[in-house]
């Protein structure tokens, strides 16, 4: 139906603080997924619709029918549920945020660049911490500068965890790989180099950061869309994108050892499988702060180096994901294909929590 903003996988943990998010900015969202007694538990305190969806197939099938104005993916793994829910929402007229941060999903994106403008259907990807965190922070840190020479960004997220299972969209993106990707292998990591993508290794590069708050962590090569979206943020034709959660020292050299075997596909299969079903405890945030850290070089031997604050990743994705989503509801978004700093600029981070810093030089 128009106006309404669709969360799709409201029951989750991640669709349901949208939901929360989105009602405290007083709009109240419309509920889809598989359990209606789950849906209907949640949709009570705000008065929410709901619309039961068996599978994606279904959703979209939904989404072409009522037309909402916005609709909000946090069904994954994304290279396989956001171009068939794209595609409805476009065809029924709607807008589309999801919270990928995976490069074979932007890069699906992008190639809809064309079409959105043409439709006037605005796309939102990488509507999380991580992309939105870094991006924004390079966006901040090179504003009314000319294009770096070269970036390194890094995503450091303090992520609390209620006791589950680690599922088939987690055990999926971390065992699949990145196959089809351009510029390196299936279990490589990737860079920008002379402005495109090119391999690396992965968990390759770690390297010791002192956070504002005075903890100590390590940082390491990923294969994550951050990338792409600090590519643009910055100009730069070189650019590291590395991440806290990426394993270092024997914890990498075995994971690298056992990936290989991942190219069969029925081991690969029967390794997802278990993986889906292993038991996750309860978990407190591994720090005080959310950080992304960002270090920009220019030729002529300038340097900026900076820090984004922010809370709870898990939280933060939720307000980002909202925020993004009452927005566009409002009007205020434009065609084509974004990520959300790139849309609506640094600002959104602070609308959502964050705060910026200049980094002290040595």
């Amino acid at each position: 139906m128009p106006n309404e903003v669709w969360i799709l996988g409201a029951t989750g943990r991640t669709g349901e603080a949208i939901g929360e998010q989105l009602t405290a900015r007083g709009v109240t969202p419309v509920l889809v997924g598989r359990n209606r007694e789950k849906l209907e538990a949640l949709s009570a305190p705000a008065g929410s619709r709901v619309v039961v969806a068996e599978s994606p197939a279904d959703m979209a099938a939904a989404i072409r029918r009522e037309e909402p104005v916005v609709v909000v993916n946090t069904v994954g793994p994304f290279r396989q549920t956001a171009g068939e829910l794209t595609k409805a929402a476009a065809e029924s007229g709607g807008h589309y945020i999801d919270l990928a941060n995976d490069l074979a999903t932007i890069l699906g994106h992008r190639e809809r660049d064309d079409a959105a403008r043409r439709s006037g259907q605005t796309i939102v990807t990488g509507a999380g911490f991580g992309v939105t965190a870094t991006e924004s922070l390079l966006t901040w840190l090179t504003a009314g500068l000319p294009p770096a020479s070269k970036a390194r960004i890094d995503m450091i997220p303090a992520v609390s965890s209620a006791a589950g299972r680690v599922g088939d969209a987690i055990a999926g993106s971390l065992l699949d790989g990145i196959p089809g990707t351009p510029g390196g292998g299936r279990y490589e990591s990737r860079v920008i180099a002379d402005a495109r993508l090119a391999s690396a290794p992965l968990f390759g590069r770690p390297t010791s950061l002192v956070t504002p708050d005075g903890d100590t962590v390590t940082t390491a090569l990923a294969p994550l869309a951050e990338l792409l979206a600090a590519q643009r943020a910055s100009g730069a034709p070189a650019i590291e994108s590395a991440s806290s959660e990426s394993p270092t020292g024997v914890a990498s050299m075995a994971i690298r050892a056992v990936l290989p075997w991942m190219h069969l596909g029925p081991l690969r299969r029967s390794a997802v499988h278990l993986l889906s079903a292993v038991k996750t405890p309860e978990r407190a945030a591994s720090r005080r702060h959310s950080w992304a850290h960002a270090r920009a070089e220019w030729a002529n031997g300038t340097v900026r180096e900076g820090w984004l604050r922010w809370g709870d990743a898990n939280n933060v994705t939720a307000a980002v994901a909202a925020e993004v989503a009452a927005r566009l509801a409002a009007d205020q978004g434009k065609p084509g294909v974004y990520t959300p700093a790139e849309l609506f600029g640094p600002g959104l981070a602070e609308s959502c929590g964050g705060a910026y810093s200049l980094a002290t030089q040595n």
